[in-house]
């Protein structure tokens, strides 16, 4: 059951102060009274009918009242429920864009370049799928919210470039802000793709923290490495001087990569050029594609009557007794 207008419910406030100011009054005696003395020979006498009920009103005020208010919200159940079979799947990407990602180990360019023309063949084969992307470096931001449109998502790969972010690879919290877009939606068919080249040192939550919550959730995470086991050079022109370490991934960085996406239940890919990496992508199409069966209610029965005509009742009954049995002088 739900509220259509559950706002109304707010107004429950009233039956119950009037209650509660009522039971008060009548505690107290009344301002002008005219004394009886010498009443006691009537304590034998037995009280009548309306005697005893003496807030029978009262109570059938507070009542219809509460029914009266719980009308105005509409009750509602689901009616014309339907199953329905979706091949539709909800998948976040969370690309790195950090300085790293210069690297021209994947020819004809830079590993940003080659990732971006990657994933937007990726979400062009993806149509009746939701996509949505989100960039990080020393922050992440979310570039694209969950979207159908794939020429929309292509465009928001084309602005993606290294610079737009402060530097540094905060790889938790990307998949945080990722995982904030799907959790709200079926497990079973979201997902989430993560491409990096580099291990996590900014940010929070911790990468493992962010798997853990996506394996509370039930959402995968692919993590992806992209590194050539040679890279040597960086777009600007920069040549890796003799004794420097080549920015690429390192075997304890794979290490955290595996154990984020075993942890979710997804699966660890290492990219060593554009090749391997469109087989990566390729790859995790069948894998995401799951049979996902959702309960879709087309309708609502209305249930107010059923509040709504013992409220207007309990609100004659009392009009009633005020008026005769149990009506009282001021």
């Amino acid at each position: 059951m739900r509220f259509a207008d559950p706002w109304f419910l707010l107004l429950l406030a009233l039956p119950l102060v009037h209650g509660w100011r009522t039971w008060a009054h009548r505690r107290r005696p009344p301002r002008d009274r005219i004394g009886f003395p010498a009443l006691g020979f009537l304590d034998d006498v037995p009280a009548t009918r309306p005697a005893r009920w003496p807030r029978l009103p009262d109570a059938l005020r507070v009542g219809g009242l509460t029914l009266l208010i719980v009308a105005l919200a509409r009750p509602q159940q689901p009616h014309d429920v339907q199953e329905i079979h979706s091949k539709s799947r909800n998948i976040m990407v969370a690309l790195d864009i950090s300085s790293s990602m210069k690297a021209t180990d994947f020819k004809p360019g830079n590993r940003l370049e080659v990732a971006r023309g990657v994933l937007a063949e990726f979400a062009r084969r993806r149509q009746g799928d939701l996509i949505g992307l989100v960039i990080f470096a020393g922050r992440s931001f979310l570039q694209a919210p969950l979207t159908p449109d794939t020429d929309l998502l292509g465009e928001m790969l084309d602005g993606v470039d290294i610079g737009l972010l402060p530097d540094g690879t905060a790889i938790g919290t990307a998949l945080a802000l990722a995982l904030g877009q799907l959790k709200e939606l079926p497990a079973k068919a979201s997902a989430i793709v993560l491409i990096t080249d580099g291990a996590n040192n900014t940010g929070q939550p911790t990468p493992y923290v962010a798997a853990e919550a996506a394996r509370a959730l039930g959402v995968r995470i692919h993590t992806i490495g992209v590194s050539a086991p040679d890279s040597t050079a960086i777009d600007d022109g920069f040549i890796w001087r003799e004794g420097r370490t080549p920015d690429r991934l390192t075997s304890s960085d794979e290490v955290v990569l595996r154990r984020i996406a075993e942890r979710s239940g997804g699966r660890y890919f290492r990219a060593t050029d554009p090749e391997a990496l469109e087989r990566i992508m390729t790859e995790i199409d069948p894998l995401e594609r799951t049979d996902v069966r959702i309960s879709e209610t087309r309708d609502y029965r209305e249930l107010f009557p059923w509040a709504l005509i013992p409220a207007v009742l309990l609100l004659a009954a009392e009009l009633l007794l005020r008026s005769t049995r149990l009506r009282t002088l001021p």
